[in-house]
């Protein structure tokens, strides 16, 4: 064979296992149908009817919330309880929202990505409940203060350094479903 006949049957090889492996590929679910999530695009809310980044789950009994943003699902209503940050960890595992389990402490850049720097609290038209105007726990650990964890205070719109010690106040934990997690859970 000549190389140029070789060539063209090499092309044609190729072009034969592209359009199988891209037949193969492609996948048939059922609906409704949502962009993939990504860190870097916005999803603006200004009223709740008008809010494409949160929709409130039924099959979760509507107790949880999908932030189409992240990718995340948030507990609709974390309550008004506080726990020292080991065991908020420990409420966090066990918790039952919506009749499932799997939940976990998010981290602060996770946490940390529910707050609107533009105004005092979450964006508006948000679908939460019971959200408090105190700090969260978040499971990330101060890199230089090992004592510390990073939290997010829900008055000044900031992470926060809140401190692991037992005899230190109880803060909240706002628990959450999928991404990537972090250390220590």
């Amino acid at each position: 064979m000549t190389r140029m006949t070789k060539y063209s049957a090499a092309c044609i090889g190729l072009s034969a296992l592209a359009f199988a492996i891209g037949a193969r590929a492609q996948t048939v679910a059922p609906g409704p149908y949502y962009a993939p999530p990504a860190w870097d695009q916005t999803l603006p809310c200004t009223t709740p009817s008008a809010c494409p980044r949160f929709i409130v789950l039924s099959n979760f009994a509507s107790a949880a919330v999908l932030d189409r943003e992240t990718g995340l699902v948030w507990e609709r209503s974390p309550g008004v309880a506080t726990f020292p940050q080991h065991f908020a960890h420990v409420e966090c595992v066990r918790k039952n929202v919506g009749n499932r389990l799997g939940w976990r402490m998010p981290t602060i850049q996770e946490l940390s990505s529910l707050i609107d720097p533009t105004v005092p609290g979450l964006p508006p038209g948000h679908p939460f409940t019971d959200i408090q105007p105190a700090s969260y726990w978040s499971a990330t650990s101060n890199a230089v203060f090992f004592n510390n964890a990073w939290g997010v205070d829900f008055v000044t719109n900031a992470p926060v350094f809140l401190s692991k010690d037992l005899l230190a106040p109880p803060r909240h934990v706002w628990c959450v479903r999928g991404g990537q997690g972090t250390e220590g859970q």
